[in-house]
């Protein structure tokens, strides 16, 4: 790893929307720099689930290290929190091995996990208090308890996914001992994030991408999409599953089932990932730690990338 001043374990990432082209900048990036990847995604997280999630491959997975990959089984339910106490985990393991973390994916939660403290420190805690809270959690489920904090915190629950039920429960425990919501508390800031992150994503014209996403969609067509949700529903996943929520796989369900024809689904799917897509820039142009790539250079985003971890300093000059 090279030195750096920060004092923090420096982590670097390519986030962005989805089919904007993280895989295959990533995968030149980590052969350049010596780097593991983590894969930063909601979806590739669940086993049997690889086309439609776009998993990286197992030739791309051959080429560099790669973490977080078929955590849990598609009927199995997973947390923000979970996903933040893995990562957390393998990170210090790359480091230890002298290597750098590369956070790859376009789900904001995860990276939003993964910047804040966990715990809220130097705010009071109560064990029995967190434990009574879990158990409601365990009862009642999590957006239960997430309605709780929006009744007594709202501007807390707004910042909150219902499935990050470690922050929920952390927000809860604080205002049931001070009586006063987590937001009238100072806010976890940028800077309290545990790592230096270095942030980039590739930035695409609205219609370039949209072309990019309706391709890769009649890919994943191509590549059985419909055999692999065929395949998951025979295996017992219930249409229920958070897992079979994910697109591609919500929209194929009434096609299998004779409801709607296949050339409708497709295009719910692109429809879908579209839209997706949008929320995920919203999401990203708000994290003001992104540099952003634009397309025109994306034949030279690893140059940039490796030269700006390199040297922090040269960002604007690579522009």
């Amino acid at each position: 790893m090279e030195n750096h001043p920060s004092e923090k374990p420096r982590v670097l990432g390519i986030v962005g929307a989805t089919a904007s082209g993280k895989t295959a900048v990533s995968l030149d990036v980590a052969e350049a720099l010596g780097c593991e990847i983590l894969c930063m995604d909601s979806m590739q997280i669940y086993r049997r689930m690889d086309i439609g999630t776009a998993k990286p491959t197992s030739a791309e997975q051959a080429r560099v290290p790669h973490h977080l990959l078929d955590l849990v089984e598609p009927d199995q339910p997973f947390s923000v929190a979970e996903y933040v106490e893995r990562a957390r985990g393998v990170i210090r393991e790359v480091h230890a091995r002298g290597h750098i973390p590369l956070l790859v994916g376009g789900t904001g939660l995860y990276l939003q996990g993964l910047s804040l403290p966990m715990d809220y420190g130097g705010l009071p805690s109560d064990p029995a208090v967190r434990a009574s809270l879990q158990r409601r959690l365990e009862v009642e489920g999590p957006a239960a308890l997430h309605d709780t904090l929006h009744s007594v915190d709202p501007q807390t629950a707004d910042r909150l996914h219902p499935n990050d039920t470690r922050r929920v429960i952390r927000a809860l425990e604080i205002w049931q001992l001070t009586g006063i919501p987590m937001s009238a508390h100072r806010a976890p800031q940028a800077a309290d994030a545990p790592y230096d992150f270095q942030l980039f994503a590739i930035d695409w014209p609205r219609p370039a991408l949209h072309a990019r996403i309706n391709v890769r969609v009649e890919q994943m067509m191509a590549e059985g999409l419909p055999q692999e949700v065929e395949n998951l529903l025979r295996q017992g996943v219930s249409p229920q599953a958070q897992s079979m929520q994910g697109l591609g796989y919500k929209e194929l369900i009434p096609v299998l089932r004779g409801e709607i024809p296949l050339k409708i689904g497709i295009e719910n799917i692109q429809t879908g990932t579209r839209n997706y897509a949008r929320r995920q820039l919203i999401w990203f142009r708000r994290d003001k730690r992104i540099r952003w790539i634009s397309s025109e250079q994306i034949k030279k985003a690893k140059e940039i990338i490796v030269h700006t971890w390199e040297e922090p300093d040269s960002w604007t000059s690579m522009l």
